[in-house]
């Protein structure tokens, strides 16, 4: 799971979760709506801040998660619950800072932020295609001592290293669910099925 910062067109910051990202090197792929406000300012502005983000801060996630930076709610969003929202930072109670590369700000929460720049837009699905996958490439790092594998600033530390995880718009850390997800809520996805023991069931 990540937030995304960007920027929109009257120059203040846009702050999206999402959790369709992977990478390889230091190329990232995000996998978004093509309708939504994110891929607007992308398309236009070219960068973003990936902002990856610890399971200690899903309750930051879930204040935004049926927010958009659209003026417009796209009707399908409507329809889930989505609401107009132009500050995203405030409404998620985080904290914009200075990229050193990018314009988009960093999240000061965040322990690990990548800035990158937009190398490419891939419509999936053919040509009425409502997904799409951008590519960036990582043009800036930063990571805090605290999640990075002591003496060193290079390589993240897997046993510090805590990111939250959206399964099925629900919310994990250490295997865990965490809490209720209002996006879970909109997207009316099945109630969680009763905890079952681990290996229960089995001969």
């Amino acid at each position: 799971m990540v937030l995304l910062s960007t920027v929109n067109e009257d120059g203040t910051p846009n702050l999206a979760p999402m959790s369709s990202v992977w990478w390889l090197g230091r190329t990232a792929v995000l996998g978004l709506g093509m309708s939504s406000h994110t891929v607007a300012n992308l398309r236009r502005t070219g960068e973003c801040v990936i902002n990856a983000v610890p399971s200690s801060m899903v309750d930051h996630v879930d204040r935004i998660a049926l927010l958009t930076g659209s003026v417009d709610v796209p009707p399908h969003k409507a329809a889930r619950g989505y609401t107009y929202e132009p500050d995203k930072f405030g409404a998620a109670g985080l904290t914009p800072i200075d990229s050193h590369l990018v314009a988009p700000p960093r999240v000061a929460e965040c322990p690990l932020q990548f800035e990158a720049t937009v190398t490419a837009i891939h419509p999936i699905g053919g040509e009425e295609a409502s997904l799409c996958a951008i590519e960036v490439e990582t043009v800036a790092c930063h990571g805090e001592e605290t999640v990075m594998v002591d003496g060193g600033d290079r390589y993240i530390d897997p046993e510090r290293w805590d990111p939250l995880i959206m399964k099925f718009c629900e919310y994990y850390g250490r295997g865990s669910n965490l809490r209720p997800s209002s996006l879970a809520e909109g997207w009316e996805m099945p109630a969680l099925a009763p905890r079952i023991p681990l290996g229960a069931g089995f001969a």
